[in-house]
């Protein structure tokens, strides 16, 4: 009972694509995709305003 045979795999598999379906599992690696993507875009840009130089707006006061 060590490991899992090949046997096993396949029935795995063949449960989940009678769950999810040919479609539903390209669909939802799309959408795991697009969180990557906008997580790393969200980094890039937190990384970017971290560098962005400060502008003290005071305005001048008038004696």
């Amino acid at each position: 009972m060590g490991s899992f045979s090949v046997w096993h795999w396949l029935i795995v598999l063949a449960v989940v694509l009678i769950f999810f379906g040919r479609g539903k599992i390209p669909e939802l690696m799309g959408d795991v995709a697009k969180g990557i993507k906008n997580f790393k875009k969200g980094m890039a840009e937190e990384e970017t305003a971290d560098k962005a130089p400060t502008v003290d707006h005071k305005a001048d006061e008038v004696k």
